[in-house]
């Protein structure tokens, strides 16, 4: 079916992705999702779908730095510009977080990471420091983990962390892996300023390892505008959102 198909490329449909991917009304697109919800072949979520945990594969490094690429370097531009001159900042190994450090623009930056590529990335740039984290190497997700990696974290503190979700929903942020989120919440205790930079289709997402909850973040920045139900759940904990997409296109009109 359409909608399967799309799941498998975007993770996530909306009850609006369906009526404007597929030409149908609001409630055809609703009873479309019950009768996939009846036969197990995609969990509901407030406003539209996910695939099941059976289902949906962690994909490859390469093929999430394609999946909404104009959305997420959107968001990496945005994020980019939250980066002062001589500011300490972390970096975790998300696709979207990468997009942020090849746009970075600010001199004299400390950045820490256990990303290989955003390592590479921004050691091209030759006016910042970088600091890659040791342990174990994820060599097809392309970031180091472990103990070491997480004890190497405890000697730092930086003004600014930025982090992508593979999930975030009114509980907080997700992560698919233990391994992963332990890194992320390590990162998260030793920063004075919380940045999550994530896509549209992670909103709604519930996955297996707990990162955090809401509170502990300062600003999500995005592509496009999160529920009704995920903005209030921010507003709640003091979060502020941006939507990069509209933020730019505001900027471009006064330029």
């Amino acid at each position: 079916m359409a909608i399967l198909r799309y799941l498998e490329q975007h993770e996530r449909i909306g009850v609006q992705d369906i009526v404007e991917q597929f030409k149908v009304s609001r409630d055809t697109a609703r009873r479309d999702i019950l009768k996939l919800e009846e036969q197990g072949s995609i969990v509901r979520t407030r406003g539209g779908a996910i695939l099941p945990g059976s289902a949906r594969q962690i994909r490859s490094y390469q093929e999430r730095l394609q999946l909404e690429s104009e959305g997420k370097r959107a968001i990496g531009m945005l994020g980019a510009r939250f980066i002062q001159d001589r500011e300490s900042v972390m970096m975790d190994a998300s696709t979207t977080v990468r997009f942020a450090a090849e746009k970075m623009e600010s001199k004299d930056n400390v950045v820490i990471t256990n990303s290989i590529d955003i390592a590479a990335v921004l050691a091209d740039k030759g006016n910042v420091s970088v600091k890659l984290l040791g342990g174990d190497l994820d060599l097809e997700n392309r970031y180091v983990y472990g103990p070491r990696a997480v004890q190497m974290l405890s000697d730092f503190h930086v003004n600014k962390l930025f982090i992508g979700a593979c999930g975030i929903t009114v509980h907080g942020l997700f992560s698919w892996s233990e391994e992963d989120g332990l890194i992320l919440r390590e990162m998260m205790r030793r920063a004075d300023a919380i940045y999550v930079l994530a896509d549209h289709s992670k909103f709604g997402v519930q996955l297996l390892y707990r990162v955090a909850g809401l509170e502990r973040i300062d600003v999500v920045i995005t592509d496009e505008e999160p529920a009704e139900e995920i903005q209030d759940a921010l507003r709640a904990n003091n979060v502020d959102w941006i939507q990069a997409t509209k933020h730019l296109a505001k900027e471009d009109a006064t330029e």
